[in-house]
């Protein structure tokens, strides 16, 4: 506001300045006018007088004005100075406050590095424009090497620049790099400082890339590559004629020295074979050699020019850094390999403790109640199989990569497989389980699995096979051993003595008496029959035309079942005949009287007497 009416002041005085000077120039014209009318020569003389008198009275006006605006431009002064030393104080707090800004700054914010050829120049930390620092960084970096590796580089051309806003290191008419106020407070020195000092670090980097990127430099390096052009030749050469002596050699051991490899009367590898696979492997070598050889120059050939330098590195990582991930990989696997082996170690140890355990209870010297010796080994079976189980699932976690994905996907689309196909398995494998420790049998025991009769010869947790006596092996699985009627003859003939019994049928006629004391006898006449227990005879049924007599006598081989009741049949056969007893099986039919009786002779006299005695 006050601004204002200084401006308005100050029109007023140019005003009053334009209307002195126009009244002067009326009586100029008046001087110059034609003498005429006395009348008008009065009236402009008093017109004059009145304008000289209104002149006079402007003057004073004037000069009251000019000491007016003459205070009012000290004042006006006075507050410009005022206005002055107050914006270099708010400048001066402004200041400070960034410098305790970027102090604080400095302590956390990482500056933005300039590359050129590998090496790092400077930093940038502020940004420009619409440049953020690390893209300020990265321009210069690429146009200062762009420029060094140009073969007419003068690094004489490079100065500085400089206006009210930048500094700036030129190359010839190019901008390298341009430095802000920001730029030279967080290095803490004057912007041209600042640009100085970078000059001399661009400079520096110049002149080295200079005698590295130079025409003198060029034809070094292409003198050297072709020297390892050369000696890649004659070593490859060398190589070859190399392995071709040692093809020669492995030719004359045909008939020198190499013999057939035999595994008794089986001929493995004769020694045409033998020298085959000698000259595959002398191949493979030479092969290998050479691609060793080419690995070694390629890199040293694109490692002589600057240019194909990160090529030469980039081919050479392409072999080193595999080998060196597997290198490293083996080493970073040791601990979990410690790890495997002594779990492994360890569940070794505790099998070999289960199997010794095992082995005393099965030969009988360790006895524990209510175990028998034939639980022994599937026990132990079973208890290996947890350990190796868990052995298994403390060693996974230690398996390299068991925590990726495909891993993980590969095991469980495994289990899932096992699952959804071993159904019958695990069926048969659970009742392999079950009859181990239900004892229905044992190795050698006498059976009859449903129709089925023989000897045990193996029970695995999967089947069991039984030899019959024609020598038949049938192989039955476990479930369905476990769903069907089992007899077993040999556990109860080792601990009762297995009853061996055949029906005979006679006629009425014949004492039972007599019968009995003749089956008895055959019994005991027969081999593996047992005198203790005695034989016995039941007399089982009275039928229409006979008496069915039971011998039963007991053996302890059940195995010899065949060969006893063959036996038996036989001595039944020969002692009834001798004692002229028919026997009446099979069936038969005969005709005879009304008034006949059949019956013991004995019985017949008593009924004779008895009938006398009544008449």
């Amino acid at each position: 506001m006050k601004n204002l009416q200084r401006v308005f002041i100050l029109f007023l005085l140019v005003l009053s300045t334009m209307c002195v000077k126009a009244q002067p120039s009326n009586a100029v014209r008046g001087i110059f006018q034609a003498p005429g009318d006395s009348a008008v020569v009065a009236d402009s003389a008093r017109i004059q007088e009145e304008a000289v008198n209104q002149d006079s009275l402007l003057v004073v006006q004037l000069q009251q004005s000019l000491a007016e605006a003459k205070l009012s431009e000290a004042n006006l002064r006075m507050e410009f100075e005022q206005y002055k030393l107050n914006i270099l104080a708010s400048d001066s707090i402004k200041l400070r406050k960034q410098w305790q800004h970027i102090d604080s700054l400095r302590r956390i914010t990482r500056g933005c590095p300039v590359l050129v050829d590998g090496d790092t120049l400077f930093f940038l930390y502020t940004k420009k424009g619409g440049q953020t620092a690390l893209q300020r960084a990265q321009e210069t970096g690429g146009l200062i090497e762009g420029i060094g590796k140009k073969i007419n580089l003068d690094p004489n051309r490079v100065y500085v620049e400089s206006t009210d806003i930048f500094s700036d290191i030129m190359y010839d008419t190019e901008v390298l790099v341009s430095f802000t106020d920001a730029d030279a407070m967080w290095e803490g020195v004057s912007r041209d400082s600042l640009a100085a000092n970078r000059k001399q670090i661009v400079v520096g980097k110049l002149r080295e890339m200079n005698r590295q990127y130079g025409i003198w430099r060029t034809v070094q390096n292409v003198f050297y590559c072709l020297l390892v052009l050369v000696a890649q030749f004659f070593l490859y050469r060398l190589t070859c004629w190399g392995f071709s002596k040692l093809e020669k050699k492995i030719l004359a051991l045909k008939d020198t020295t190499l013999k057939p490899i035999k595994i008794q009367s089986y001929e493995i590898l004769n020694t045409e074979k033998q020298v085959a696979l000698l000259l595959v492997a002398n191949r493979i070598v030479k092969y290998a050699v050479v691609l060793l050889q080419l690995l070694i120059s390629l890199p040293i050939i694109f490692g002589i020019f600057p240019s194909t330098k990160g090529f030469a590195l980039q081919l050479l990582g392409y072999f080193i850094i595999p080998i060196k991930k597997i290198a490293y990989g083996v080493i970073d696997y040791i601990p979990n390999l410690i790890s495997i082996i002594v779990i492994w170690y360890v569940t070794k140890s505790l099998v070999r403790l289960a199997r010794y355990i095992a082995l005393e209870i099965e030969n009988g010297n360790l006895k524990l109640n209510n175990f028998f010796p034939e639980w022994a080994m599937p026990t132990f079976n079973i208890v290996r199989f947890l350990l190796y189980a868990f052995m298994v699932a403390m060693i996974y976690n230690y398996l390299p990569g068991s925590d990726s994905g495909v891993f993980q996907g590969i095991s469980v689309f495994v289990g899932l497989i096992i699952s959804l196909g071993s159904s019958t398995l695990i069926a048969n494998l659970m009742a392999g389980l079950v009859i181990t420790f239900m004892r229905p049998f044992r190795i050698g025991d006498r059976i009859k699995l449903n129709d089925t009769m023989g000897d045990i010869i193996e029970k695995t947790p999967l089947v069991t096979r039984v030899k019959t006596p024609k020598n038949e092996i049938v192989t039955v699985p476990n479930s369905f051993v476990m769903s069907s009627l089992t007899t077993n003859y040999s556990s109860s003939a080792q601990e009762y003595g297995l009853i061996i019994h055949s029906d005979v049928t006679f006629g009425y006629e014949v004492p039972w008496q007599q019968v009995h004391q003749l089956l008895i006898k055959a019994a005991l006449a027969t081999p593996y029959i047992e005198a203790e227990p005695a034989p016995f005879v039941l007399q089982t049924k009275l039928d229409d035309w006979y008496v069915v007599y039971q011998i039963n006598a007991y053996t302890r081989r059940p195995e010899k079942m065949a060969l006893i009741y063959s036996e038996l049949h036989q001595n039944v056969q020969d002692l009834f005949n001798e004692a002229g007893i028919e026997i009446m099986s099979p069936h038969f039919m005969g005709v005879r009287k009304a008034d006949e009786v059949f019956m013991p002779e004995e019985y017949l006299q008593k009924k004779e007497k008895k009938n006398d005695n009544a008449k």
